[in-house]
Formats: C-alpha cells, structure tokens, sequence
C-alpha cells in the first residue's frame, strides 16, 4: 500500500517549495521528542562509580523510599535524608556462609578550627583501601589523619559536641580510587568505630554494611547469601549500584531526569506531534483542489490516500532523522546545566543511543501518516463531480467526530477547573494540570468553530477601520479552517509559557511576602558543615543578644491526597517558643505554639491537605524514613516563606545526616559580637540568599518554557507563513481589480493582528483557568502575572505573527509584479 508511486515523487521532486512547511514541523516534533527521549533514557541507564565501596563487592544499605499504598496502588517517594542500618545487621552480613567479613561504614560532618571534615570509622579502611603509615589505629579519644603528627592533639567539633583528640597515626591510600569524591580524601579524619558510632549524630546505625567474601566466592553468590541473611531489613549492592550507596544524589538526579524526559516529555511530545500534526493537516488541505482535480479525472480514493502516504513516506523520515542531530545537542545543553547547577553528579554521562532516536523517527512518521491521512479522507471520498465544487469553497461544519470530542475536552477542563478551585495543596495542583491540556485539545477539535467566532468578535472593531481592515475581517469570517490553522499553534504558546512562568512568580511572590513578614530576626548565623552544639547558648549570652534560636532544616515527608506522601519542608529548634515567637512571626492562626518533643505545629495548607486539624495526630516520616505521629499544637499560615513543619531538634537531630544546626536566629546583637559562630548576615542578606536558591529551582520551568512556548512559536510562524504563501492566487487577484499593493499589505497585516489577538485571548484564558486553581491551592492566593513579562510574551508573538505575515506576502506580491 505505501511503495512509492510517480505522482508521489514527481510532487516532492518538482513542487518543494510545498512540503518546506511541513518538513520544518516534522524536523522541530523530532528534536523535541529525542531530545527528551534521551534524557529519559539518561535518567533510566544513570550509574557512577563505586569509588568508596570499589573495594566490596557486596554492600548492604537500607531503601532510600518511602513506600505507601497497597497492591496496584503501591507507590513510593524518595527520602529527604539517607536511612541507615541498625548496627546490629553488621554480624548478620557477616553470618552468611560465603562472608569473610562485615564492616560498617560511618560517615558524618565534622569540623576543626581551619574548616570542614569528613569523618569515618577506622574499620572502613579495610574496603577503601587507605592504610596506616605511621603509629596505630585510634582508640576512643584518639583519631588518625592523612597528614599530622602522632602525639599531637586536634580539636575536632562532631554532632556529640567539641573535644580535643590524640593523634594516633597517619594514613595514606594505595589505590586510586579514594580521592576525595568519595570523602577519603585530605580532609578525613577517621575514629574508633566505637566512638563514630557515638559522635556521629546517629548512634548505634550505619551508613551501610560492606561485605567481604572468602576465596572463591562470587560476588553474586556473596550476594544471594547476603540477602538471605537480612531478609527484608536492607537491600543489597552489587557492580555499579554500589555507587549509589556511596552518592545518594544519584537517586535524585535520576528522578530529575526521569521527571523532565518523562513527565514534560510526556507533555512535550504530545504538543510537537499535535502541532506537528495540524501542520501537515493545513498542507494536505492546501492541496484539496489537486485532490479533487485527480478524482474528477478518475482517481480512486485509495490511489489519493497511496499518495498522500507516500509523500510522507519520502519526507517524515528524512525530517525526523534531521530533527535528531538538533534534539540531542539540545538534550546535551540541558544535560550540561543541569550539572553546572549541582542537580546531576559529575560522575554521570550523558546516555545517546539509538533507541530514542528511533523512537522519535516512527512518532513523526505516525503523526504524518494519520494527519495526512485525516486530512486527506474528505477529498478522498468525496464523488469526482462534486470534487471540484467542494474545493472552491470552505465548509462549514465541524466533523460529526471532532464536535463531540471538542465538547467533552472543553466540559472536561472546566470540570477539573472546578475541581481544583475545591481543593488545596497537591490535590489543587494535581486536578490543574489537567486543565490546560483539556482546553488545549478543545481548541484544536473545534478550531474552526472557534476561529469562526473569534473572527466574528475580532472583526467586529475592524469593520469601521477601513477597506483593508473590513475586507481582512470578512476574509476571516469566510476562512474559518485556515484562520484556526494559525490560532492553534499561538495558543499552544502562550498558555503553555504562561502558566510554567506565571506560576513560579506566584509562588515566588507569595513566598517573598511571607519572608518579609516572617523573618523579626536581626541577625542570621550559618557556618559550614553547621554550628556548633553550644552555639545557641553561646549566642545567647552574646551582648545585646535578647533571643537565640537554633533552626535544623530539613524535610520531612507528610500526608497527601489519595493516601499518598509528599516532601514539605521543616525545621527542628534549638530553643523555648517564646524566642522562636522572637525572631520567627509563623502567623499562628489555631492553637498554642510548642517546641517539646512529640508535638509540631504544620503549615494550615499541610494540615487541610493531611485532613487533620489541632490536637490530632499526624504521620510522619521522618528525613531518614522512620515513622513518627506527633501531635499537632498549632497551624499557621507562613509555612512557605519559613517552613511548613516546625517541631523539637530532638525529634529531628538523630534522623539527618549532619545533626547540628542549620542556621542561627538572633534578636538584637552584633555582627561582631556574633561572628566568631559562623557567617553574620542581616535579614535582608539572608532574604537575598533565598531568593536564589528559588531561582535556581525556577530555572528548570524556564528551560520548560522556553523550548515549548519557542516550539509553538516557530510551528505558529511557520504556519502563518504557510498560509499567506498559499494565498498568492488571492492577492494577485486583489492587485488585478484595482486594489493598491499598500492595501493588500494593509489587509494582510490586520488579519495577522486578528490572528495573533485571538490566539493571545484564548491562550491567556487557558493559562488563567489552569493558574488560578492551582495557585489557590498552593499558595492561597491569586496568580501573580508580571505585566512586562506578560508583554513581553504578548508582544513577542505580535511581533512574530506580523513579521510571519507580512514578509512572504511582500515577497509574492513581487513576484506578481514581475510576472506582469
């Protein structure tokens, strides 16, 4: 059915200038699907290197997820901090037939008068590969250093509190693979294995269990014995996933990646090939008088669709092979910074193979042929005597198809509109991202009926504006499919930019506000790798100091909607209420503020979204996963400008990684009198510094932004053009009547105006119908749209939508002229 028949090639060979347009879309829907389809497969394939745990073949740790749900509805999340092993599963590793030994592996902050330290217990030398090379292992009260003198002391600061230590021996390393990446490099200090487990913030668990195995043993053998032996109660490593033992970073980088080239790739995709499909629609349907030439001289409907998909059989693969070169130099621009910004290991390489590729070489090719083969089965059918009549002239209904499915996707996004007005938090924004695909789809079903009363409502103004502007309007009205070709693709632009860019600076907004509330503190103390254990008493009888506070930050995961769990953020105090209440104004709108151990206060947004309310209990897991059901003393209305849960630093301290205090809140005194704790900043230096860690976070949704709204934008552009070039027949009739070239350049360029207003409306009324519901729900307010922003968006595609217009129909009106 689709070999390649004469006409077919004769039409591409001898008419190019006909198929530019949709080669150009069948090229952009191509880069955006491999583009997206490699970081996918980036995020699914992402490995590092074993480099601490190169040396054992088998390690045990525990599930870095959180799971919830039953059965089919089983899901998980990932953990904020690491979970760690009870100590106690070391002896069980090592009870495993085919086990020579089990170390334990403890790594935790620390720190001395020149600056931060990775701290291990002596035993992990065994796998890491570094060696005495001078005195002896440490004891309790002693360590060793890479670079020291034996005798000497060293005061060494560890989330047990600040102490001198002996120095009992110095270490060097024989292989090459502890360099520092893996925190054995200059900066190492290693203790008593007694004594890490004591001081290291999480007494009495391990970061992780290395298993080492008698002669002739297998890793993977080793391996099976292991599991036996832990049952349920860890996971076990071997090859290149130990390296995610050693950098759990790995974890979120692949969610990250699998997040943009699944999730917006998922969104993405459906665009290009949507945008992509209603391009080669609008070329097939320039062509319905050829078509309909060919069945007047006896043509069978099967011979037109032969050739139609023929046609793209000669033009989807070589668009979608040319649209993979620019798809992954673009997937490895994205890649790139992603890891400038820390969000991906240096360790992890960029994964492009051929299967991405090919994906996105058959979904253009798929797209092309339906299109083509939609657009082309009017024309097809239709009997040869009344070809020719029904080419000449538009019509007017919408397919008894795409009306019902029109409807239904427009009902559907005012009901998910509705729905996430009803609601807060996750379920507002869960039910809202629905809503812009829903009308997006409506729009595209029932385009002309749209156009039709978007020119009728457009055209009404341009009515009294003159000849050209009346004859633009009328020439709208009567051209309703081909009006609807060009509005689409704006839509598509301008809903899509606006709500990824809009609702950050909502949510910005909102935040900065509550911060600027929020924070009564006069000075903010940091250090790294934190502050010391005395710091808030130190503080506090610093001069002038009239409150101190300790802030453990973090994250802790909570309830959501359908049983499910979400990441909220939370701080762990060092201090009484009353100086929290001090330096920290949370806005407490129910119940009495408490810091004592089992209790929190949440955010009132985290709360309605949990279903529980003052004096209920709510669940909790903790930064390392464990479970925990505090009761609730207060909700409050600042949680996202501070932090959504605030409980004791007891209750979080020996659930974190690094267990000393994050920050250090101050009522009144000096920088000077401060500053011997850490780094002083006042409250706006400290605003600021949030403000860029929010932007840094924005920049993803910008990138998003970016490449769907310029996709839409080009396909807009590109089908504009597409248009007025298909139009040369008309202007050149208009010039033959009488009409001046300024007229029809007048006439063109207020339709483009009509187009590209309509397209502006209809995309800003999408993007308000998704903004408002969810920003409802996350921040309680209204979107905040920045007017220049929003300006410059609508004026970009004014620009874009006049120049598109203008320009090929300057050019054909010149080649009219001279023809003449």
């Amino acid at each position: 059915m689709f070999a390649p028949n004469g006409l077919a090639r004769a039409a591409v060979r001898f008419r190019p200038a006909a198929f530019v347009g949709t080669l150009v879309a069948l090229v952009l829907a191509a880069a955006i699907v491999s583009a997206c389809g490699v970081l996918l497969e980036t995020g699914a394939r992402a490995t590092v290197p074993p480099q601490r745990y190169a040396g054992a073949p088998v390690v045990a740790a525990a599930d870095q997820r959180a799971h919830y749900g039953h059965g089919d509805s089983a899901d998980s999340e990932p953990l904020p901090d690491r979970a760690r092993l009870d100590v106690s599963l070391v002896t069980k590793a090592a009870s495993a037939p085919g086990a020579r030994t089990a170390v334990a592996d403890v790594t935790f902050p620390a720190r001395d008068p020149r600056g931060a330290r990775t701290a291990h217990n002596f035993s992990s030398t065994v796998f890491t590969g570094e060696h005495l090379t001078e005195g002896r292992a440490p004891h309790p009260g002693e360590v060793a250093l890479p670079h020291g003198t034996v005798g000497d002391h060293i005061t060494l600061t560890t989330p047990d509190g600040t102490r001198a230590y002996r120095v009992s021996g110095t270490t060097g390393t024989n292989t090459t693979t502890a360099t520092g990446a893996d925190g054995t490099g200059q900066d190492a200090v290693w203790f008593a294995d007694s004594e890490a487990l004591r001081v290291s913030g999480h007494p009495g668990r391990v970061d992780a269990v290395a298993v080492l195995p008698r002669p002739g043993v297998t890793a993977r053998t080793l391996a099976a014995q292991v599991a036996h032996a832990l049952g349920d109660r860890a996971q076990v490593h071997t090859g290149d996933d130990r390296g995610t033992v050693a950098d759990p970073t790995l974890a979120e980088a692949r969610e990250t990646l699998m997040g943009i080239g699944g999730s917006f790739g998922g969104v993405a995709t459906a665009v290009a090939m949507f945008t992509a499909a209603g391009t080669v629609a609008l070329a097939v349907g320039q062509r319905a008088r050829e078509f309909a030439l060919l069945r007047a001289v006896g043509a069978t409907p099967r011979q037109i669709r032969r050739t139609i998909a023929t046609e793209t059989l000669l033009i989807a693969p070589l668009a979608g092979a040319a649209g993979c070169l620019p798809g992954i130099a673009l997937a490895r621009w994205w890649f790139g910074q992603l890891r400038d910004r820390g969000a991906i290991p240096d360790a992890v390489e960029l994964s492009v193979s051929w299967i991405p590729l090919v994906v996105a070489v058959g979904a253009v090719l798929v797209t092309a042929l339906l299109a083509g083969y939609t657009a082309a089965h009017r024309s097809s059918r239709v009997k040869p005597g009344q070809a020719l009549g029904e080419a000449a002239v538009e019509r007017l209904r919408v397919g008894w198809i795409r009306m019902p499915l029109g409807i239904a996707a427009a009902v559907g996004g005012f009901v998910c509109a509705g729905l996430a007005a009803s609601t807060t938090g996750e379920d507002a924004a869960n039910a809202a991202l629905g809503i812009v695909m829903l009308f997006m789809l409506a729009v595209a079903l029932l385009g002309p009926l749209v156009a039709r009363v978007c020119a009728a409502l457009f055209g009404l103004p341009l009515r009294g504006a003159g000849a050209p502007a009346a004859l633009a309007a009328a020439n709208s009205r009567t051209n309703a499919r081909r009006l609807a070709s060009a509005i689409t693709p704006i839509v598509l632009a301008m809903a899509f930019s606006s709500v990824l860019v809009f609702m950050h600076t909502s949510e910005e907004r909102v935040t900065a506000r509550q911060q600027e509330a929020g924070i009564l503190a006069d000075h903010i103390v940091t250090a790294d790798p934190g502050l010391p254990p005395d710091a808030v008493r130190r503080a506090a009888g610093a001069p002038e100091v009239t409150a101190a506070v300790g802030l453990l930050k973090t994250s802790v995961l909570v309830p959501a909607s359908g049983g499910a769990i979400t990441a909220v953020s939370a701080q762990g105090v060092t201090g009484s209420a009353r100086d929290l209440a001090a330096v920290q104004d949370l806005d407490v709108r129910r119940g009495q503020l408490s810091l004592k151990r089992g209790e929190a206060a949440v955010d009132a947004a985290v709360a309605d979204n949990a279903n529980v309310d003052v004096g209920d209990r709510i669940l909790v897991r903790l930064p390392d996963g464990t479970r925990a059901e505090p009761r609730i003393v207060a909700t409050y209305g600042r949680g996202l400008g501070l932090s959504q849960v605030t409980m004791s630093r007891a209750d979080l301290a020996t659930h974190v990684t690094s267990a000393y205090d994050t920050e250090l809140w101050t009522k009144g005194g000096t920088a000077a009198g401060l500053g011997a704790l850490g780094t002083v900043l006042d409250r706006a230096d400290h605003t600021a510094a949030l403000s860029v860690d929010r932007e840094l976070n924005a920049w993803a949704n910008t990138v998003m932004a970016a490449v769907l709204g310029g996709f839409a934008a080009v396909a807009a552009v590109n089908t504009l053009v597409m248009t007025v070039l298909d139009r040369r027949d008309e202007l050149g009739t208009l010039r033959l009547i009488g009409s001046t070239r300024r007229q029809v350049m007048h006439m063109v360029r207020w339709e483009a105006l009509l187009v590209v207003l309509a397209g502006i409306v209809l995309g800003t009324a999408i993007a308000l119908a998704t903004l408002i519901p969810m920003t409802k729900g996350l921040t309680g307010q209204g979107p905040y749209i920045p007017p220049l922003v929003y300006g410059a968006f609508a004026g970009t595609i004014v620009l874009l939508g006049l120049t598109a217009a203008t320009l090929p129909a300057r050019a054909a009106l010149r080649a009219d002229t001279l023809d003449a």
